[in-house]
């Protein structure tokens, strides 16, 4: 059975130790109350990296310039404006912060992106490896054996045998319709190994903000202060009564394919909602404080890397964090069916 640290935490379950025989972390993603407890648990068991024993190669060509968006060296206002983010994850004080010029992917990797990657490389994730990752309770597709565990706290988040990047919702669920949706139950480590077989890297927590916020200085959003547009929804998230009605008023239950909502003003897609994405740095909620002002790269070391972006599953009853300056973190072990991730380059 699994044992939880914090039962106070409402969008993400705390580390834990998994069935037996396994030491992963377990967490989906972006798990903090509206109280502002911690993302992310100290003393989380260890791992051993992406350990997968496949080979890796880059791609071929430049290609990762296909699909990405080329932004200039620029500095830029990185924070939080308003003064509404969870005190635990540090969106302040609002710092300045000049970067080199580099290139972004405009959308998360997808399905038919990862499933490329597998089937050049024959990697296999750490959901699969370990044999078990989280689902959320209304998507689960499994029969009850395969429910490892309800997180005390949380009952909408399950540790489901079989859940993987194939699997997103269980062993019962498939891709079957999902080639151009963000790839989930994917691990920083993970990302990672994909970001080094495609020439690729991941970005830094600096450079996915300075991104998403498409040019906009000081707004809430990617696309302004208010968070819907002439009455409509310009990002995947939770809309009704969290977590036991979602009326799909933006379109989708979970997942979205890519490009399904309009362009921030570089060109990117979903960078609010949708899935949260994995950046390079550590995470530590008092880096601000002492980040330097060119490139920072955040802290030399942590138990938690950062996660950007917010997924489906956010609302602002418990989770407002698709807002653009909004952070949370997770172990670098940990997936679940709401996280991805998109891959940056130098230019």
């Amino acid at each position: 059975m699994f044992s939880f640290a914090d039962p106070t935490h409402r969008e993400r379950p705390m580390a834990g130790t998994g069935p037996p025989g396994r030491t992963r972390a377990w967490q989906p993603s972006g798990m903090q109350a509206a109280t502002g407890s911690p993302c992310c648990s100290a003393g989380r068991p260890a791992t051993s990296g992406h350990a997968s024993g496949h080979p890796f190669r880059p791609a071929p060509d430049d290609r990762r310039y296909d699909g990405q968006v080329r932004l200039p060296a620029r500095r830029f206002a990185m924070g939080d404006a308003f003064g509404e983010g969870y005190p635990a994850d540090g969106e302040v004080p609002v710092h300045s912060v000049a970067l080199d010029a580099f290139a972004i992917d405009e959308m998360a990797v997808t399905n038919a992106g990862f499933g490329a990657f597998v089937a050049a490389t024959g990697y296999t994730t750490e959901a699969e490896r370990f044999g078990f990752s989280a689902v959320f309770d209304g998507l689960v597709r499994a029969v009850p054996d395969d429910v490892l565990n309800r997180v005390p706290g949380a009952p909408w988040w399950l540790a489901v045998r079989g859940a993987d990047w194939r699997h997103p919702h269980g062993p019962a669920s498939s891709l079957d319709g999902l080639a151009d949706h963000p790839v989930v139950q994917i691990s920083w480590h993970d990302a990672q190994a994909y970001c080094r077989w495609a020439g690729a890297r991941l970005p830094t927590e600096a450079e996915w903000e300075y991104a998403a916020r498409g040019g906009l200085e000081g707004r809430r959003f990617a696309w302004g202060d208010v968070l819907q547009v002439d009455d409509g929804w310009p990002c995947n998230i939770w809309q009704g009564t969290f977590p036991t009605s979602n009326t799909a008023e933006d379109g989708f239950v979970g997942t979205a394919p890519v490009r399904s909502y309009p362009a921030n003003g570089f060109g990117l897609f979903e960078v609010a909602g949708n899935v949260w994405e994995w950046c390079a740095d550590w995470f530590s909620p008092t880096y601000y404080a002492a980040s330097p002002d060119v490139d920072p790269r955040g802290p030399g070391s942590g138990t938690a890397r950062v996660l950007r972006g917010g997924s489906f599953l956010c609302h602002d009853s418990y989770c407002h964090r698709y807002r653009v300056a909004a952070r949370s973190s997770n172990t670098p072990d940990s997936a679940a069916s709401n996280i991805g991730f998109r891959c940056a380059n130098e230019v």
